[in-house]
């Protein structure tokens, strides 16, 4: 019988392309934990992807289709997912190794609770992503997983979350067949209810980084670190102003910078207030 540790893997676990993201780009992903693409899976490939879950329904762990060429090269090498995961993870990133596939019978009149994926690490570094793919369309009636924009800046722990009913700028990821989302792993997220009958397939993966950050994405050579707004939608959900705070130090992280970083508390950089000058505390190796 053919096992795991027999097969070899059609594809080399490092990948490299052409990073497609800008500074603002990457910014707002720092701010909001996710990036949105619709439809960039081909629909042959939807359709192949969907067959595959068909033929083993069963299955949480569907690793085998990480064998499959067309897989890799058309889902996880896609090109608009591949160029902003090396945009946020740098050169020679490593490929998913695990594919799991969270599919439901719907409709479910329940909500599961919010939560945190378990194994999560709260911390300025962004050395992995997570990633949802639906293979097939996936409206609202359908159950889409909601997140919660921002709440990957907010410490806390899943035991704690299970009681907390809808909230506020919840964001549902209802989306054409072919979308994918790529997360920052410990962002708030919850399965709803979904309303028709119907089977929902939701395929989830994970890339990680392998080289130090350095600012090589999509530089824009007009993007201002003084006056750029480092404020999340969890501005509400911690103390005043330690979401930008939170976020620029991610993002000097990100761009091989974090030697430099510093808040020097009051109005200084990099609290989203107006100025006449550059902020107080603005570090001198990010002056133009």
């Amino acid at each position: 019988m053919n096992t795991f540790s027999e097969k070899t893997l059609v594809h080399p676990s490092i990948h490299d392309c052409k990073p497609t993201l800008s500074d603002t780009e990457i910014l707002e992903f720092l701010k909001n934990g996710y990036l949105r693409l619709d439809g960039v899976v081909p629909d042959d490939i939807n359709q192949h992807v969907l067959k595959y879950c068909d033929a083993n329904p069963d299955l949480l762990y569907m690793n085998d289709i990480l064998y499959e060429e067309w897989f890799v090269e058309e889902v996880m090498k896609n090109t608009e997912v591949a160029g902003a995961v090396r945009s946020l993870l740098g050169k020679d990133f490593h490929l998913p190794v695990q594919m799991v596939n969270h599919r439901v019978e719907c409709p479910i009149a329940s909500v599961a609770g919010w939560h945190i994926d378990g194994n999560y690490n709260y911390t300025h570094e962004l050395n992995f992503l997570q990633v949802f793919y639906y293979p097939q369309d996936t409206p609202i009636e359908m159950g889409p997983t909601q997140l919660v924009p921002g709440t990957h800046l907010v410490r806390q722990k899943s035991r704690f979350m299970g009681h907390l009913g809808n909230i506020k700028n919840t964001v549902s990821t209802d989306a054409p067949a072919g979308s994918v989302f790529i997360t920052i792993y410990h962002i708030w997220h919850r399965r709803p209810s979904s309303t028709i009958t119907a089977t929902r397939n939701l395929l989830k993966y994970f890339y990680w980084r392998t080289r130090p950050p350095k600012r090589d994405w999509a530089v824009d050579p007009n993007f201002d670190f003084a006056t750029a707004d480092y404020d999340s939608p969890a501005a509400n959900l911690v103390e005043q102003f330690q979401s930008a705070v939170k976020v620029a130090e991610a993002f000097l992280w990100l761009c091989g910078k974090h030697e430099i970083f510093q808040n020097l508390g009051g109005q200084s950089f990099p609290l989203p207030v107006p100025r006449t000058d550059l902020p107080y505390g603005f570090p001198e190796g990010l002056k133009k």
